[in-house]
């Protein structure tokens, strides 16, 4: 059973096992928060004018709007002090600072009535984290940027959080995916026929659970939890913000939630930085995650397309 928590006064070192366990922790804001919120805007704002960013979809064509958001989500994304934002946070929340790897915080999104769905706008549908290279014992925390609704945030899916999920996931490796992205940004208009792993059926998409919280606020899950970008109807672009940790000591003693489908090779790890100084995951670690993470158990159906 998975359980959402609020505003418990739990540790990193209590939470990190139950986040392993499927279970979601959701807080009211704080100003660490805010901070990271209040420079985001800094960002979006001006690139957007005298519009609302979350009605501009409205006054602006698609190729327009994918312009503007091209204008300052990398520049945001790869700020150092976008980084340092996130430092705060994490010791907020009482994360070790020698032990806790962060990655640069990711800007997201997703507009309404399937108005702009690629690149910087792409909704994604059900997935694990996991699935894209990332460790298990990866953590994410996402936030809003502005006020969102359950008809605009995200979805869990909890009741795979421990069925496997025939999916595309065998045959990814990050590395080569990345490559091939850098080789395309060399050659503008060659089309890009990367596939990212996806569920091979469909999925009982009901029930499904989906948490808001007011803007500077944000919720903390294991990246094994299924979930997707809800479809959104209501008129209104969100966006929001999520970045990922990992505490040295889980990847060292592979704590972590369990695999039951996840077959890609590769890892996202050296992309991380430790919060006490930036430094990086010593690459001994990285390389014991790069052939990926054993299923949970061998007795697992093969995870190939259906029919």
């Amino acid at each position: 059973m998975n359980t959402v928590y609020f505003d418990a006064p739990a540790t990193d070192e209590q939470r990190r096992p139950q986040l392993f366990e499927g279970q979601i922790f959701v807080y009211s804001p704080r100003a660490s928060v805010q901070a990271l919120v209040d420079f985001a805007r800094e960002f979006i704002e001006p690139a957007f004018g005298n519009l609302d960013p979350v009605t501009a979809q409205h006054a602006l064509d698609p190729a327009e709007y994918e312009r503007v958001l091209a204008s300052f989500k990398p520049a945001f994304i790869n700020h150092p002090h976008s980084k340092e934002l996130v430092q705060s946070i994490l010791r907020d929340f009482g994360c070790d600072p020698a032990q806790t790897y962060f990655d640069v915080p990711r800007m997201r999104t997703a507009t309404s009535h399937a108005y702009l769905n690629r690149g910087l706008a792409y909704s994604f549908e059900a997935h694990r984290d996991t699935w894209f290279s990332g460790p298990m014992n990866q953590i994410n925390w996402w936030l809003p940027i502005y006020g969102f609704e359950p008809g605009n945030g995200m979805a869990f899916h909890p009741q795979y959080w421990a069925e496997p999920v025939p999916n595309g996931s065998e045959g990814f490796n990050c590395r080569a995916w990345d490559a091939e992205g850098a080789r395309l940004a060399a050659s503008p208009g060659t089309p890009d026929r990367r596939v990212r792993p996806q569920p091979f059926e469909a999925l009982a998409m009901e029930p499904q659970l989906r948490l808001v919280m007011p803007v500077g606020g944000l919720m903390v899950f294991s990246a094994a939890h299924l979930h997707s970008t809800v479809p959104n109807h209501t008129g209104r672009s969100r966006f929001s913000i999520d970045f990922r940790m990992v505490n040295l000591a889980d990847v060292k003693a592979r704590r972590a939630a369990p695999n039951h489908d996840t077959r890609c090779t590769g890892t996202t790890l050296d992309m991380y930085y430790r919060l006490a100084d930036l430094g990086r995951i010593p690459a001994e670690w990285v390389q014991q995650y790069e052939q990926g993470t054993p299923l949970l158990t061998t007795r697992q159906p093969a995870l190939t397309p259906a029919g």
